[in-house]
């Protein structure tokens, strides 16, 4: 959804629901065990994203770690940001 539609980070209740994630990473979040918002709650995102790859088995690209972060950052903020808002402090991070 894009994030100037998404509902306060406290009603959120479906991960469509949240900044940044359509079909596809809502799928990638239920497989991480991810079925509400909420979960997301103080997450680790670099450790979401490591896991997701072992899942997968292929090394996912690096957009899907900025987009794991803004997630994080939305339930434990309340601000909604672009996905790629978040790629600057990804790179600062040691990169991906």
């Amino acid at each position: 959804m894009h994030p100037s539609r998404c509902p306060p980070a406290a009603r959120a209740r479906h991960l469509r629901e949240l900044p940044n994630i359509g079909p596809s990473l809502a799928d990638d979040l239920r497989l991480l065990g991810i079925e509400q918002p909420s979960q997301l709650r103080g997450a680790e995102p670099l450790r979401l994203y490591h896991r997701l790859c072992e899942l997968t088995g292929t090394r996912q690209d690096p957009c899907v770690l900025d987009t794991l972060m803004s997630v994080v950052h939305y339930m434990d903020t309340g601000e909604a940001r672009l996905w790629w808002s978040f790629s600057a402090e990804r790179k600062a991070k040691g990169g991906y």
